[in-house]
């Protein structure tokens, strides 16, 4: 098993070992900044959405430089589960009730549409090894299913979802739990390999005329005479707008840059691949999967590295905590066994973590924050739509005066609280995990007793 002991912590000059840079091709070999670079844009952060952001502006004509802190990818864009579905961290039914059903239907419609951009650019540019499988069921651990059977029933007729109910004896053709007590099937989501996408965006805005830098961490951003100067190591950059693009790890600090590093709140979640014999015995879909906990699991069939065989790819155990645990293995094999305990002869290979950057009001910071300086940040938990999505909204609003950013503007750079934040969230967390634990009981004492 490799299981590096900080998440931070990476090979020199490369990733974070873990399942997908063990299975990682094509990603480009980028330039260190050196020298004084003149551009129209500064795209500060190479994950996904800071990537987007510079392909689409390449593509406009925009002459823009990114800058990253350490590779292409190398964060939480190019570690997490890789699933690429519409909606947001917060529930859409929630924000209809925040901000009526109008608007709660445009930002849906956003997120469908980053769900067509990573489709599509994987599509069109023939990369569909990139993509491991389709569809999602989000499934509950508890027997509450009448009100899985209402989301379901108010997607479909409010928002145009393709949600259908599955019902806990239809849930056998899927998968073999008696954990798992209904579900919700969504064919449109699929999965991919989210470090081999992050390559395939930064060749393409090379090829477009983007000039991207790595190992190039920004030290300080200031603005001069109408211009931004950003500040690497080696190197300083010249523009006449800035992006921030980066995201759990920090950024530039002064000015409203440092608010967007404050508003956001550092959260890990913890990784594994595993084989096992048994794997298709408990596990026949192959999409994404995941229940509606509050602090859930979330999981996929994957292949093996170098096409030997097929793996279990199982995400969850969400802290605030930087460090990785030292026997995370272990911990998340009990985990998958908990709910899968066929596989009895689990073996974990890759374990890892991945930083995210989440905002308190569980959306992305989006949007212009005067003087030419834009937030494109705060996309952890979301699923990789939301970093297209966002990408291409301030590569719009940047290129084109395109405004749909403005749909966004009600979810404002909120103190994130710092170490007491932190704190404040992971004891959250942990009410949350006791009350899933709570329902979760219930349904067994039920399902043994008939009441």
């Amino acid at each position: 098993m490799n299981s590096p002991d900080n998440p931070q912590a990476a090979p020199p000059g490369g990733h974070v070992d873990s399942y997908y840079a063990a299975t990682a091709r094509s990603l480009p070999s980028l330039p260190i900044l050196e020298g004084r670079a003149e551009t129209a844009v500064c795209v500060i952060g190479g994950g996904l959405a800071g990537l987007t952001a510079a392909l689409e502006l390449a593509r406009a004509g925009q002459a823009v430089v990114l800058l990253e802190a350490e590779r292409v990818g190398w964060a939480a864009s190019g570690r997490n589960g890789g699933f690429v579905s519409a909606s947001f961290s917060e529930s859409i039914l929630k924000l209809e009730e925040r901000l009526g059903i109008e608007h709660a239907r445009k930002l849906y419609s956003l997120s469908l549409d980053g769900v067509s951009y990573v489709r599509r650019t994987i599509e069109e540019n023939g990369r569909s090894d990139i993509i491991g499988g389709h569809g999602w069921l989000k499934m509950i651990r508890h027997g509450d299913s009448a009100a899985l059977k209402r989301t379901a029933e108010r997607m479909a007729q409010d928002y145009g979802a393709s949600y259908r109910f599955v019902a806990r004896n239809e849930l056998a053709q899927y998968v073999s739990s008696k954990r798992y007590h209904g579900g919700m099937l969504d064919l449109s989501p699929f999965h991919i390999h989210p470090l081999n996408y992050a390559g395939l965006v930064a060749q393409l805005a090379v090829d477009a005329g983007a000039r991207l830098f790595e190992k190039s961490k920004v030290i300080a951003l200031r603005r001069e005479a109408g211009t931004w100067i950003v500040e690497t190591v080696r190197g300083t950059v010249e523009a006449r707008q800035v992006v921030l693009a980066g995201s759990a790890y920090g950024g530039p600090s002064g000015g409203l840059a440092r608010r967007v590093n404050a508003a956001i709140l550092p959260v890990s979640t913890y990784v594994v691949t595993a084989r096992s014999a048994r794997l298709e015995e408990a596990i026949r879909f192959e999409g994404c999967l995941g229940d509606t906990r509050r602090a859930g699991d979330y999981y996929r069939i994957v292949d093996g590295p170098g096409g030997e065989g097929r793996r279990l790819l199982w995400g969850g155990r969400i802290t605030t905590r930087r460090s990785l645990p030292p026997h995370l293995g272990e911990e998340l094999a009990r985990d998958i066994r908990s709910v899968y305990p066929q596989l009895d002869d689990l073996a974990i290979e890759h374990a890892w973590a991945g930083l995210m950057g989440y905002a308190t009001h569980k959306m992305p910071l989006l949007g212009d924050l005067g003087d030419g300086l834009w937030a494109c940040t705060a996309f952890g938990g979301h699923g990789l739509n939301t970093t297209a999505m966002g990408g291409r909204l301030v590569a719009q609003a940047i290129a084109h005066d395109d405004d749909q950013w403005r749909l966004f503007t009600p979810f404002t750079l909120n103190w994130g609280g710092g170490l007491a934040g932190r704190l404040a969230t992971q004891l959250e967390y942990w009410r949350l995990q006791f009350l899933d634990r709570i329902e979760e009981a219930r349904a067994r004492r039920q399902a043994r007793f008939g009441g």
